[in-house]
């Protein structure tokens, strides 16, 4: 046996059709770029007494199973865990022009994956099962590496072993991560300047279902109220963002990217509020604000996401 090294560790991930059930096929390879998932079941100290100074033997607690995920923003793979978040898609193209998949927050029921952390160095084969999508946290920023944070809240993970559970993975698709020199924030639909850097986050507010189980496993995972926040950090060289501000009225802000001609993620919200802040002073340089907005989904989805690919479906 070896030692585990993250550069020959794997994620294989899978749909499930029964919530904390792994399918017995239909597993995927995803690229990324570190995860912690895996269960743990801490040790609850004993509090009895009557052995002296020497104290009793602990008692395991309950199972969790809640972990990020880092993964590239990619024309292809990141369509898997959008679905995740929000839910299958609309999709609409095809016949030699690209796909448009639409995916909407709010929907009632959301899916859940089986993921199987592979060591194949060891070899150590564990599979985390029930992962539902909690949140996504995406940094944009002028130049570095796009990448989007996945926060899972799991059911359980099997005790590892010696070979995959996932079977014969789907065919790799070809990998082309979103450039962050290709990025845009648009506001009603016209490109938003002077813009240094921005946040975007969203959550589904999982409400964990812990009833009293056999296995100390959570029995599922309810979505709670979604919403969209994050920031904006704008150099002050025009009163558009205060004057959305001050009047205290919603708009439509979006963030997206491009790459070549034909592939695109565009993140909508539709309703955004953005607070009145300060403009201070802290040098003889430029001088910027930072806008904290949250999204509402008052009059429809708090959040579209659109991704234009050649992948049929997912």
């Amino acid at each position: 046996m070896g030692r585990a090294r993250g550069a020959n560790a794997k994620l294989a991930g899978a749909f499930e059709t029964n919530y904390g059930t792994p399918p017995a096929n239909g597993f995927r390879g995803f690229p990324f770029a570190s995860s912690n998932l895996g269960a743990e079941q801490p040790l609850q100290e004993s509090d009895l007494l009557g052995n002296g100074r020497e104290a009793y033997d602990p008692t395991p607690d309950v199972v969790t199973n809640d972990g990020d995920v880092v993964v590239p923003v990619d024309v292809r793979y990141f369509g898997y865990w959008l679905k995740l978040l929000l839910g299958a898609p609309a999709t609409t193209g095809g016949s030699g022009d690209p796909y448009a998949h639409v995916f909407t927050s709010g929907a009632v029921n959301l899916p859940s994956m089986s993921i199987e952390t592979q060591f194949p160095d060891r070899p150590s084969y564990a599979m985390s099962y029930g992962l539902k999508a909690n949140q996504l946290r995406i940094q944009m920023q002028r130049r570095g590496l796009l990448s989007a944070t996945i926060s899972l809240v799991g059911k359980g993970e099997s005790e590892p072993a010696g070979a995959s559970d996932a079977g014969v993975l789907a065919a790799v698709l070809e990998m082309s991560r979103f450039p962050q020199a290709r990025g845009k924030i648009e506001r009603e639909g016209v490109k938003l300047g002077s813009i240094v850097s921005a946040d975007f986050g969203f959550t589904n507010n999982l409400d964990k279902i812990e009833t009293i189980q056999e296995d100390g496993e959570i029995e599922d995972a309810d979505g709670g109220t979604a919403t969209a926040s994050g920031s904006l950090v704008a150099r002050y060289d025009n009163d558009i963002l205060r004057l959305d501000a001050s009047n205290g009225l919603p708009v439509e802000l979006s963030w997206g990217w491009t790459f070549g001609d034909d592939f695109s993620l565009v993140l909508t919200c539709p309703r955004v509020f953005l607070p009145r802040v300060k403009h201070p002073i802290t040098g003889p340089g430029g001088v910027q604000a930072t806008y904290n907005w949250q999204s509402s989904g008052q009059d429809g989805p708090c959040l579209t996401a659109t991704l234009t690919n050649d992948v049929a479906t997912y």
